[in-house]
């Protein structure tokens, strides 16, 4: 079957009314790389050979806190819907910003307790903008699962977070981060590194992997500080230990302890996390 593309809600819509169930969503803000790929066979798996895999593709504007991050996220849109059709999605949603939100957006949806700390701390907004997107997504493709990668981490605690809070009949799917050969995480902002910074930048999971052993709270920290702080093109913007669940800040190390940072390089902001028990 080939495969379908819709730009606005009136066309999703039409698709949708033929569409197989159950649909799986692979919620993506484009510049698609292999761990995206992952996901979209993982979502193909879980749909079996009689439902149906849909994509969306969005550079969604209320999660970017900083104008200029949104103006530079990369954007490869032939690429990345020949990616979905080798992979075998059934359909691309690609809406344009004024496509998704009126002029005067007016209610947003708020997660006020795991988005405390970490990205959230240091992006006002951000998962406002996150939550809001999601539900929309989630309403207007109608799907039966959601499947989304856990280098996110925080992200994929607060959407299933929501998805019980406001009782959403959506499955969520988590799929392991899928990291280059040198161990750096998989992200769509890789390619705005610099070659040199890109030879770097597998220093944060090589800190993250190193401080993990160590015995106490105290310790984690500062080894995986003094790793990253090596290079003269790191600046951290946060590393710290939380809960997996509740994602609130602990010194306690036990099997729910997560090792998470975000580091830059440049204006290129990274994020990775551990847990210490691994």
């Amino acid at each position: 079957m080939t495969m379908w593309i819709a730009r606005t809600k009136t066309e999703l819509q039409k698709h949708l009314a033929s569409l197989p169930r159950p649909i799986v969503l692979v919620p993506t803000m484009g510049a698609l790389h292999p761990g995206h790929s992952s996901l979209i066979d993982l979502a193909r798996k879980h749909a079996g050979s009689e439902g149906s895999v849909l994509v969306s593709i969005f550079v969604n504007p209320i999660q970017f806190d900083k104008s200029t991050d949104l103006e530079n996220y990369p954007r490869t849109e032939d690429e990345d819907l020949n990616i979905c059709q080798s992979h075998g999605a059934d359909g691309v949603f690609l809406p344009e910003p004024s496509e998704m939100y009126f002029k005067d957006l007016s209610i947003t949806v708020t997660e006020n307790l795991l988005s405390e700390h970490l990205c959230g701390a240091t992006r006002p907004g951000h998962f406002d903008g996150v939550c809001t997107v999601v539900l929309k997504l989630f309403n207007l493709t109608r799907c039966d699962a959601a499947v989304f990668g856990e280098k996110d981490f925080q992200q994929l605690a607060i959407i299933q977070r929501m998805v019980r809070d406001l009782d959403l009949q959506v499955q969520i799917v988590p799929h392991a981060t899928l990291r280059e050969s040198d161990g750096l995480a998989m992200s769509s902002r890789n390619r705005r590194l610099t070659p040199e910074q890109r030879a770097d930048a597998p220093r944060i999971r090589k800190a993250l992997l190193t401080a993990s052993s160590k015995p106490s709270a105290e310790e984690i920290l500062s080894t995986a500080c003094e790793i990253i702080e090596a290079s003269t093109l790191t600046k951290i913007d946060y590393l710290t230990l939380v809960d997996a669940e509740t994602l609130q800040p602990t010194d306690k190390i036990t099997h729910s302890t997560i090792l998470a940072c975000a580091v830059f390089y440049g204006d290129v902001r990274l994020i990775d996390h551990i847990k210490t028990s691994d």
